[in-house]
């Protein structure tokens, strides 16, 4: 219904030009609030009603009569009813909704998606984290939603680089070294000379011990082989780090989730990028000194006030090298830039931009965007749970894995909005039931397999069945569901929504289960039985597509 869509909003434009010159831009149709009111609505009529100087409901009527004179309304449309103030409903033939599921069994697994486009660039960093430790629950939802978000951009035709940016120096990474130091030592948690400040779970045991076996370990981005010497501190420090990486690489494979480059915060110092940033402000006029340090005039581009780059004692104040690393994305050509962060991060969001906007390399305001999102608690048998022997203090994303799925927690953590707070229930993410959001989705894609298994017949044949038969309220309200998973998609990628995704999909799995509840499929009329396989067919396309962002997998057997 792509193309039938277009030839009647450009209808509708042409109607509004006609009505007023200059209105086409006010073409536009929604979904209308209660489904019995029609398949499209639209607003035009109230808005241009004042600068016309009429009454709604008579702009409504002149528009309607235009509309109805129009060839792809004659076509396509059954009914142009206006209702309340002016709204303009509009019914659509069952045949226009019937060119769907063609639409969706022509496209497959494009179904929904744009024609990719080599020069629209962008990068998306997320996860993003410091090799100190386990990955958390939190790290979990910023996973799901940076690797749905990059699916969301490429269904758009984007080009989309996933990157994975981390501290591999710092005070962070001396404390895990002196941790697994200890451990080697034989010291633990508790004991006299442990180090107050160390980490505690037992995974620093884990690197200890792996250490002193003079082992090697290998993650996507480094290689290092452990000397086994208790006093090499740097041995220590480099193999405790490719450990962690490891570990990380490892959870992320669980989770499906892929990586492009990994950016290393060292580089900015060793490439000369904190260094050549720090100057294009100094030689643009945005910084001063004051009390021994370095000031960015941060004010100026709507900061609530200006931010120290460089300490008294010299060090630079953590925002200053971010402010690299955007700069070098900008030279790397990429024009939309996208961080998925946790909500603490809120405060680095002015700071960060107005050091771009200072540096006077062309970078436009408001770049990069970003999507924050809230931590999740977990709960089990009504109790939430908030340790890991593994980590010793935290739920770890292994954890959530082992105890549920994947295909759970992914779904669990895309299904409310980012910034929104989410309690992860261990006990509904393991039902089999209604209840469970993704077992109820899943499930309608399994038992759309299971009757297709049952007809036995060649579903590629489907493609080109008469569908005049597709004329009951079930069947049709299917069907124009169907045909919104394209604007769904692009709506949710502008928003960086993957939650609509999910909203979507528990609306479809609803209407096929009220669908298949009402009409029963394998009829012995020939021409009804393959109209309506070719129905579910297409339903069971959209479903694995849209489960397939989510990072979801679509099974055909429950």
């Amino acid at each position: 219904m792509l193309s039938i869509k277009k030839d009647l909003l450009s209808a509708l434009a042409i109607a509004l030009d006609q009505l007023s010159p200059g209105a086409s831009d006010k073409a536009a149709f929604e979904s209308p609030k209660v489904a019995a009111h029609g398949d499209f609505a639209c607003t035009a009529a109230m808005q241009l009603a004042k600068p016309l100087k009429q009454n709604p409901r008579q702009t409504a009527e002149t528009l309607r009569g235009l509309l109805l004179q129009a060839p792809a309304f004659e076509r396509w449309v059954d009914a142009i009813e206006i209702a309340g103030p002016g709204f303009i409903n509009i019914r659509l033939k069952p045949a226009a909704k019937q060119a769907t599921v063609h639409e969706v069994l022509a496209a497959g697994a494009l179904y929904g998606t744009q024609e990719a486009d080599p020069e629209r660039k962008m990068i998306v960093e997320f996860v993003s984290a410091n090799p100190t430790g386990p990955l958390h629950v939190g790290h979990g939802r910023q996973a799901s939603l940076g690797d749905a978000i990059c699916n969301l951009y490429a269904t758009q035709g984007a080009q989309v680089w996933r990157e994975f940016y981390y501290n591999d120096a710092g005070v962070q990474i001396q404390t895990l070294a002196n941790s697994t130091q200890a451990r080697a030592k034989g010291l633990k948690p508790g004991d006299a000379l442990w180090p107050e400040s160390a980490y505690n779970g037992d995974y620093i045991d884990d690197i200890a011990q792996d250490f002193l076996a003079k082992k090697t370990v290998k993650s996507d981005d480094r290689e290092f082989t452990a000397s086994g010497d208790v006093d090499d501190i740097d041995s220590i420090r480099q193999f405790a780090v490719a450990y962690l990486r490891h570990e990380q690489d490892l959870d992320l494979k669980a989770f499906s989730v892929r990586f492009d480059n990994y950016y290393l915060e060292s580089s900015l110092y060793t490439e000369g990028r904190v260094k050549s940033a720090v100057a294009r402000l100094k030689d643009a006029g945005k910084t001063y000194e004051q009390d021994g340090a370095l000031w960015l005039k941060s004010t100026d581009y709507g900061d609530d006030k200006d931010r120290v780059m460089k300490k008294t004692d010299g060090t630079y104040t953590y925002f200053v090298p971010d402010v690299a690393y955007h700069l070098a994305k900008w030279e790397r050509g990429y024009r939309k830039a996208i961080n998925i962060q946790g909500m603490d991060h809120h405060g680095t969001i002015a700071r960060v931009r107005a050091g771009l906007q200072a540096a006077n390399a062309g970078v436009p305001k408001g770049y990069p965007d970003y999507v924050l999102h809230t931590m999740v608690r977990v709960v089990r048998n009504g109790e939430e749970v908030k340790i890991s022997k593994r980590a010793g203090s935290y739920v770890t994303l292994r954890d959530l894995i082992e105890w549920t799925s994947a295909d759970a927690v992914r779904f669990f953590l895309l299904s409310r909005k980012p910034d929104t707070e989410y309690i992860f229930d261990i006990d509904l993410a393991l039902a089999k039931n209604n209840e469970n959001p993704v077992y109820y989705v899943q499930y309608a894609h399994a038992r759309i397999c299971s009757v297709l298994t049952a007809w036995g017949g060649d579903e590629a044949s489907l493609a080109q069945v008469d569908l005049s038969p597709l004329t009951s309220p079930q069947a049709q309200a299917l069907m124009l569901l169907l045909a919104k998973y394209p604007d769904m998609l692009s709506h949710a990628a502008a928003g960086f929504a993957p939650h609509d995704v999910a909203f979507y999909l528990r609306e479809l799995a609803a209407c096929y289960h009220s669908y298949y509840d009402a009409e029963r499929i394998l009829v012995d009329d020939e021409a009804v039985k393959l109209a309506r396989l070719a129905l579910v067919a297409a339903t069971a396309q959209v479903l694995h597509n849209g489960l397939a962002v989510l990072g979801v997998s679509a099974p055909r057997k429950m």
